[in-house]
C-alpha cells in the first residue's frame, strides 16, 4: 500500500516537473520569438547602411560593430544584385534594402516592390564642394587660430589610439571656424559617411527651426492630431516634443525589447507607434528621453509640407546643401517618414559644418538659416531637465562634464557619436563611430578639457 502510494506521489512530482519544463520551454520560445525581429533587424539595417551608404566591408563591420550579444551569432547575406541585406538567426529573418537617395530601409509590413518603385526627387547639386573654400567647400584654410597645433596633434594621436578609453573612427576639431585637427582610422577617410544615431535629433531641431522661420509652425500650439482629440494628449505641443516633455509613456532601454527597439526594428511607421502611446504624465511637466517623440515631429513635418516630393527635398535643399553637407543621407522608415531620431549618414566634415551653424547662431556662409533667437531657445533648459537638456540638444549647464565650460552643448548619439559646441572657446569638436565594450566608456570630459587647454 505504501509502495503504491509512493509511486503515485513520484508520478505526480514527475508530471509536475514535466509541465513546468514544457511551460518554461514554451515561454522561452515565445520570448525569443519576440526578440527575433530585433536580433535580425538590427544587423540587417545596420549592415545594409554600412555597406551601401558608407562603403564599408561586411567582414569589418561584423567584426567591429556587430560583435556583441546575440547579434554576433546572426548570419547575414549581402546581395550586390539588389542592394539588400538579409539576416537570419534561428527561425527569424529580416531584410533591409538600399535605394538611391533614401539609403537603407528595414522591411516591416511593406512590399519591397512598392518601396523600390518610390524614387527620391532628382535634385541637382548646386555646387562641387571640392572646388569651394571651407566651410561650404572642402578647400581647407591654412591660416592659424592661435591654438597649440602640437598639442592638438598629441591629443589626436592619443584619441585615435584608444587613449581616452574609446575607439574613434573619425575626429575633427574646429577653432574659430577653422579645422585644426582631422583624423581617421585606416578604414575611413574624409569621404566616409558615418551613422548619426541620436545626433539626428539635433538635425530635427534645425529643420523645426526652418519650419518656424518659414511661418509654417507655432511650436507652442497643440499639434491637433486627430488621434489625440479624445483625451488629454490633445494638449501636447511641438515644444513639448522638442524638449522631451510630451508626457507620452515611453521606454528608451536599448538592452532588451523596449519601446525604442520595437519601434526601430519591428514597426513600419515609427511616428504612429509613438503617438498611439497613452499619456503617462501631464505634458510639459516631466522630462524623459524619447526617440519616438522626435519621429512624431518628422511625420508632422511631412504632413505640413504636403507632398512627399517637397518633404524629401526639404532637408536636402533647406539645410544640407546650405551647409555644404552634400554627402548627407536622411533614411526613412518603411512608411516613408525620415527617421529623425536615429538615421542620418554624413561625413565628419559635414557634422562639423552642422556644429558650426549653431556656433554661429544659425548663420553659415553669410546666410541666416535658423530663425533669430533659435539657438538661444535650443540652449534653454527644458523645465524638468535639471539643466541637462534643451531642445533636442544636451546641455552642460548642470556640469555633467565638470572639466568643460558650462556653456558647452552637444549632439549625442548611441555608441559615442558626438558634436560638441563650446561658444566661450569658439570650438566645435566631432567624435564619430567608436564602438565601446561594456567596460570601456569614452572619457569625453578629459578629451574636451585637453582640447580647451590647447587654446592660448
Amino acid at each position: 500500500m505504501k509502495n503504491s502510494q509512493s509511486k503515485r506521489i513520484l508520478r505526480g512530482i514527475l508530471k509536475t516537473i514535466l509541465v513546468i519544463f514544457i511551460l518554461a520551454v514554451a515561454f522561452g520560445a515565445y520570448y525569443i520569438n519576440s526578440l527575433l525581429p530585433i536580433i535580425t533587424g538590427y544587423p540587417a539595417k545596420y549592415l545594409c547602411s554600412a555597406v551601401f551608404v558608407s562603403g564599408r566591408e561586411q567582414a569589418e563591420v561584423e567584426a567591429m560593430d556587430l560583435n556583441f550579444s546575440f547579434i554576433k551569432f546572426v548570419k547575414s547575406e549581402v546581395s550586390l544584385n539588389d542592394s539588400s541585406v538579409t539576416s537570419r538567426f534561428l527561425w527569424g529573418k529580416s531584410k533591409a534594402i538600399y535605394r538611391d537617395g533614401f539609403g537603407a530601409t528595414l522591411l516591416r509590413d511593406a512590399d519591397e516592390t512598392t518601396l523600390m518603385a518610390v524614387k527620391f526627387p532628382k535634385i541637382e547639386n548646386a555646387f562641387n564642394p571640392d572646388t569651394l573654400p571651407w566651410p561650404v567647400g572642402n578647400i581647407l584654410p591654412v591660416s592659424t587660430t592661435g591654438i597649440d597645433l602640437a598639442l592638438m596633434e598629441e591629443f589626436t594621436e592619443k584619441l585615435m589610439n584608444g587613449g581616452y578609453n574609446g575607439h574613434a573612427f573619425a575626429f575633427m576639431v574646429l577653432h574659430k571656424g577653422i579645422p585644426v585637427a582631422e583624423s581617421y582610422q585606416p578604414e575611413f577617410d574624409a569621404t566616409t559617411r558615418f551613422l548619426s544615431w541620436s545626433v539626428a535629433k539635433s538635425f530635427t531641431n534645425a529643420l523645426a527651426g526652418i519650419m518656424v522661420k518659414d511661418g509654417k509652425w507655432d511650436i507652442n500650439q497643440p499639434l491637433g492630431l486627430a488621434e489625440w482629440q479624445a483625451d488629454d494628449r490633445k494638449s501636447i505641443t511641438l515644444n513639448n516634443l522638442l524638449q522631451m516633455q510630451s508626457g507620452l509613456r515611453w521606454n528608451e532601454d536599448y538592452g532588451n525589447r523596449s519601446d525604442v527597439t520595437v519601434m526601430l526594428y519591428c514597426e513600419n511607421d515609427f511616428a504612429k507607434f509613438t503617438y498611439e502611446q497613452p499619456l503617462e504624465n501631464q505634458s510639459g511637466t516631466k522630462w524623459y528621453y524619447s526617440s519616438g517623440s522626435v519621429n512624431i515631429i518628422n511625420q508632422y513635418m511631412r504632413k505640413t509640407l504636403g507632398t512627399d516630393d517637397e518633404y524629401y527635398r526639404f532637408a536636402k535643399t533647406r539645410l544640407f546643401d546650405k551647409l555644404g553637407m552634400t554627402s548627407a543621407i536622411f533614411e526613412p522608415d518603411a512608411s516613408g517618414t525620415q527617421v529623425g531620431s536615429s538615421y542620418i549618414y554624413a561625413t565628419a566634415r559635414d557634422y562639423a559644418r552642422f556644429g558650426l551653424l549653431y556656433l554661429n547662431d544659425g548663420i553659415l556662409n553669410g546666410e541666416r538659416i535658423l530663425p533669430e533667437g533659435w539657438v538661444d531657445y535650443t540652449t534653454t533648459p527644458a523645465s524638468d531637465s535639471e539643466g541637462g537638456y534643451g531642445t533636442l540638444f544636451w546641455l552642460n549647464k548642470g556640469g555633467q562634464l565638470p572639466s568643460v565650460p558650462t556653456d558647452m552643448y552637444s549632439c549625442n548619439g548611441h555608441d559615442g557619436q558626438q558634436i560638441y559646441i563650446v561658444p566661450s572657446k569658439d570650438l566645435v569638436v566631432v567624435v564619430l563611430g567608436y564602438s565601446p565594450k561594456p567596460d570601456r566608456v569614452m572619457n569625453f570630459d578629459l578629451l574636451l578639457s585637453d582640447i580647451v587647454s590647447a587654446i592660448n
